[in-house]
């Protein structure tokens, strides 16, 4: 799949919710891609921290936003989080 994302675009888990009339729960904005990994903005976190997600978890690409094939419960689960050592070194 040719996937083009790119910066500030919305990302979405499969979910009931909306934002801006795009359906799905909203779980951050594009921050940049990482090789196979999407980094999420920090500013759009509920806990201050970057967190990064697999380019895999994406099912499409539709206008600004970044839909998951995965749910909001499972995306926070199993996202990678920066840890405060990262941060120090940014």
């Amino acid at each position: 799949m040719n996937i083009d994302i790119r910066e500030d675009m919305m990302v979405h888990a499969l979910g009931v919710g909306s934002m801006n009339g795009v359906a799905g729960e909203h779980i951050g904005t594009v921050d940049h891609v990482e090789g196979d990994q999407i980094k999420l903005t920090k500013n759009d976190s509920l806990d201050g921290f970057h967190h990064f997600i697999p380019v895999a978890w994406v099912e499409s690409v539709d206008g600004n936003t970044v839909h998951l094939s995965r749910d909001a419960a499972s995306v926070r689960r199993d996202w990678q989080s920066e840890n405060r050592a990262d941060m120090s070194q940014t």
